[in-house]
C-alpha cells in the first residue's frame, strides 16, 4: 500500500484541531467532550486519537497555536531597530491579542487554560512551558531597554520584566470579558504610567 504523505498527515492533524477549536469555542475546555470533537470533525474515535491522545493533547496543541502567534507579533517587534517604547510594545501586542480574539479565535482558549492548569499538572506544564517562552521576550526587551538607556544599568530587569508580562493577561480578560478595553486604552494607560517613554531614546554611539 502507498505510504500516507506528510502533507496528508498535516491536512488530518489540522482538521481535527479546527474541529476542537470550534467545540471548545462553543462549548468551553471544561465541558468538551472527545467525542464532541469525533462528530464535529466527522473522524472515528482511532482516527482521531492516532493524532492526539487526549482532550489534554489537544488543549496543550490549541493553546500552544495561540501563543505561538502572540509569541511571533511579539518577537518581530521586541527585536526591532529602533527598538519601540513600552507604549508601542504593548499597543502592537494588544492589536495581535485583539486579532486573534475573533468568535472561535484561538486567544479565546488561553483564559481558559489558564484556569484547568490551576488543578490539571498536565495542562499546567504546557501552559508554564508557553508563558515563560514570552516572558523570555520580555526579559530580553527589558535588557535592551538598559542597553539604549531606557533603564539605568543597575535596573533589576528580571521585576520590570515580570511586571510588564503582567500587563498582558489584564488586557486579555478585561477585553473578553468587560469589552471596554482596546489597545489605545492600554496604550495611553502605559503612557500615564511611563511619560518618559513618550520619546525616542537616543541609542549610544
Amino acid at each position: 500500500m502507498p505510504r500516507v504523505s506528510e502533507e496528508h498527515l498535516e491536512r488530518r492533524r489540522q482538521q481535527i484541531l479546527d474541529a476542537a477549536q470550534t467545540c471548545f469555542a462553543r462549548k468551553g475546555l471544561h465541558t468538551t467532550t472527545m467525542q464532541d470533537v469525533f462528530a464535529e470533525s466527522g473522524l472515528s474515535a482511532g482516527a482521531v486519537y492516532r493524532y492526539f491522545k487526549s482532550k489534554d493533547h489537544l488543549i496543550a496543541a490549541l493553546t500552544t497555536e495561540a501563543t505561538v502567534d502572540l509569541h511571533a507579533a511579539m518577537s518581530e517587534a521586541v527585536y526591532s531597530d529602533p527598538l519601540p517604547t513600552p507604549p508601542e510594545l504593548m499597543h502592537t501586542v494588544a492589536e495581535a491579542v485583539v486579532r486573534l480574539s475573533t468568535p472561535g479565535g484561538a486567544v479565546r482558549l488561553i483564559p481558559q487554560a489558564w484556569s484547568l492548569a490551576l488543578t490539571d499538572p498536565n495542562i499546567a506544564d504546557y501552559v508554564r512551558t508557553n508563558m515563560a517562552g514570552v516572558r523570555k521576550l520580555w526579559f530580553d526587551y527589558t535588557r535592551r531597554m538598559v542597553d539604549i538607556g531606557w533603564l539605568p544599568p543597575d535596573a533589576d530587569t528580571d521585576a520590570v520584566a515580570k511586571t510588564l508580562l503582567g500587563l498582558l493577561p489584564g488586557f486579555i480578560l478585561q477585553y473578553l470579558i468587560m469589552g471596554d478595553v482596546d489597545p489605545e486604552t492600554l496604550t495611553h494607560g502605559v503612557e500615564q504610567l511611563f511619560p518618559t517613554f513618550r520619546h525616542t531614546a537616543v541609542a549610544p554611539g
